[in-house]
């Protein structure tokens, strides 16, 4: 994977290529910014951490699969703002960050060329989703994890 997940471009294009964020959790003090984020991620990300039905198509070449939820939750912990949700088919959606004026999808590389709409989508619940004992769990995993890096 190479990093250019959505929105990568903007940081470069605002902050001179430093991508800073105003960091909200000092717990992880190698993550300065959503890159840094991603390049630790991807050291974890695997099938388990996968949404379930995802899961048998997840491999290593695709690390961003199923990883969409509980990777926008995580980055919300570090950076703030909030987390929306674009509807998929089978009405399930995908989970992206916006922090102040920036935009971005970590997971975004999952869809390879597709090209999705991250304009006037819904703010996603927290609580809704990890109502979902097995998504708070990946999500807790993630955090576990990546506080060990």
């Amino acid at each position: 994977m190479s990093g250019n997940f959505y929105g990568r471009e903007q940081f470069e294009k605002y902050t001179g290529g430093s991508m800073l964020l105003p960091e909200v959790a000092a717990e992880y003090p190698g993550i300065k910014t959503p890159l840094d984020l991603y390049n630790e991620l991807l050291k974890i990300w695997c099938a388990d951490t996968c949404a379930p039905r995802m899961r048998e198509q997840w491999s290593p070449e695709n690390p961003t699969l199923g990883q969409c939820s509980i990777t926008a939750f995580l980055v919300q912990d570090l950076f703030g703002g909030e987390v929306y949700g674009i509807l998929r088919s089978g009405g399930n959606y995908h989970c992206y960050n916006v922090v102040g004026d920036y935009k971005f999808d970590l997971t975004s590389e999952q869809f390879g060329d597709e090209v999705l709409d991250y304009s006037d989508n819904p703010v996603q619940s927290r609580d809704v989703h990890f109502s979902k004992q097995e998504k708070k769990e990946r999500y807790e995993f993630l955090k576990k994890e990546l506080s060990r890096l």
